[in-house]
């Protein structure tokens, strides 16, 4: 817990004056003011986080948690829980969708095990096991509340990490068999929507096992009450490991001013636990992108979020992620390269 409340402790606010020097940067660029949109709104909000108006990224890191999930019992997912340790090693292999892009923005991967059911070995895994995978929710709490606090530290002293190894941009990503449904059900609890409203396909379930999904969900609510008061309580009973450690990774993010760029669906439930937790994280978060699933959307409005990108991604990963981040270099450019009208000789708008 201690872990815990130094992050917390250590979380601020964005710096006004380098976002007020940077809009007007921005606003004396030769175009007209606001013209580039969520590129401008990028920039302020990075120079804000870093206080700074010219920051420079150099480091760009994805971390991915993994865990797995005892709700897979319920038959809410097409795939079977073997697929988790699989797609680690596929990771670490370099194969993966995750792999792919990452080396295209340039980016480094860590992989933690937080709480798979299997031991995976690989010499690249950081292997930081809270427990083998999570209990059945529907039959009482995914994980006692001391787990949940440790799932929350692991991701917390995993972003200190990579921070103390020059990360300045980091991005969530996930992989654990059946976490649509546990998403879903930190989401059921924080949002006044019919849970069938919030319950998406995941990873293609038939009508029958989206059936099961949505009852899963209600189940678990109904056995386990958990308090939308106390978010701690709430991933405890009805979360993930990789999710506490998603939103452990947020608040860590947040607590040495590194910006925070969340993925999907089982990403942003982390940032939901992770803004309960500490409201000011928001400041701190990126969003990328909007998946297909249909609590995706609401998740995002509840944390006062606009997504940049719309590609009918469901994948996970931190596929979205990490495609955002050119948005977020790009942005920076933007204020650091481009002319001012002074510089340029170019007329002002009258």
């Amino acid at each position: 817990m201690e872990i815990l409340k130094e992050a917390i402790k250590s979380i601020g606010v964005l710096d006004e004056m380098s976002m007020k020097k940077a809009q007007e940067r921005l606003d004396s660029l030769t175009k007209p003011r606001g013209s580039l949109g969520v590129l401008e709104e990028l920039a302020v909000k990075v120079a804000g986080i870093k206080k700074e108006v010219f920051p420079r990224i150099n480091n760009k890191f994805v971390i991915v948690m993994a865990g797995d999930h005892g709700v897979v019992k319920e038959g809410v997912s097409a795939f079977p829980q073997e697929v988790t340790p699989q797609m680690i090693i596929n990771f670490l292999s370099g194969g993966a969708a995750i792999n792919v892009l990452s080396r295209h923005e340039g980016a480094k991967i860590v992989c933690v095990d937080v709480g798979t059911a299997a031991d995976v070995e690989h010499p690249d895994l950081l292997v930081k096991k809270v427990k083998k995978g999570t209990d059945n929710m529907t039959k009482g709490p995914a994980m006692s509340r001391e787990e949940a606090i440790k799932a929350i530290e692991v991701g917390i002293e995993t972003a200190w990490e990579v921070i103390d190894k020059g990360a300045d941009l980091l991005a969530t990503g996930d992989m654990g068999i059946g976490n649509t449904t546990p998403s879903s059900a930190i989401l059921a609890v924080y949002a006044d929507e019919p849970i069938e409203n919030l319950v998406g396909r995941g990873t293609g379930v038939d009508d029958e096992r989206l059936l099961k999904k949505i009852n899963a969900v209600k189940e678990a609510i109904k056995i386990n009450r958990p308090d939308p008061d106390d978010p701690i309580d709430v991933l405890s009973k009805v979360g993930g490991l990789e999710i506490g450690a998603i939103a452990g990774c947020i608040l860590g993010a947040a607590s040495r001013r590194v910006p925070v760029i969340i993925d999907g669906f089982i990403s942003t439930a982390g940032a939901l636990i992770a803004s309960k937790i500490e409201p000011k994280t928001v400041n701190f978060m990126i969003p990328s992108h909007v998946s297909q699933e249909p609590g995706h959307k609401v998740m995002l409005k509840l944390l006062g979020l606009e997504p940049m990108l719309h590609m009918n991604m469901r994948l996970g990963e931190g596929t979205g992620a990490v495609l955002a981040m050119n948005l977020v270099e790009a942005a920076l450019k933007i204020i650091k390269e481009m002319a001012t009208f002074e510089e340029a000789g170019v007329s002002k708008e009258l």
